[in-house]
């Protein structure tokens, strides 16, 4: 099986030695996303709840490059600098789905990248019949 690498300037660049995403066959494995806007390379403010929904918008642009929606997430990891803010976050978390949400795990860390608030990471998977 080939890897191909996704690369879009519609998400922040990578900050270190990894690529925004990796294509594997019909799997799309994405890197974690701060609250980052791509045109200033700066958090943006409001909390975490603009950071959430920065990170989404980062998301849903490296899924687009490489043809995939939200819809193709089948698993998220929500790293948290505070697990305080969980309740926050899940609200603008929850708002990003249309039904059925993926599976997902939260977990609070000591720190994140250039202190961020909230960093997630995808994986998708492109398929027509998700029957089992």
């Amino acid at each position: 099986m080939m890897k191909k690498v996704i690369s879009t300037a519609q998400a922040p660049a990578a900050i270190g030695p990894y690529s925004q995403a990796i294509l594997a066959g019909n799997v799309l494995f994405a890197s974690g996303q701060l609250g980052i806007d791509p045109a200033t390379n700066s958090f943006v403010e409001g909390g975490i709840q603009a950071q959430t929904r920065q990170a989404f918008e980062n998301i849903s642009a490296i899924l687009a490059e490489a043809g995939y929606t939200v819809k193709d997430i089948v698993k998220t990891t929500v790293f948290l600098a505070d697990m305080a803010d969980f309740a926050a976050m899940n609200e603008v978390y929850a708002a990003r789905f249309d039904g059925d949400f993926p599976a997902r795990s939260a977990v609070a860390v000591r720190t994140l990248p250039k202190n961020g608030l909230v960093e997630i990471e995808v994986i998708a998977i492109r398929q027509t019949d998700y029957s089992l």
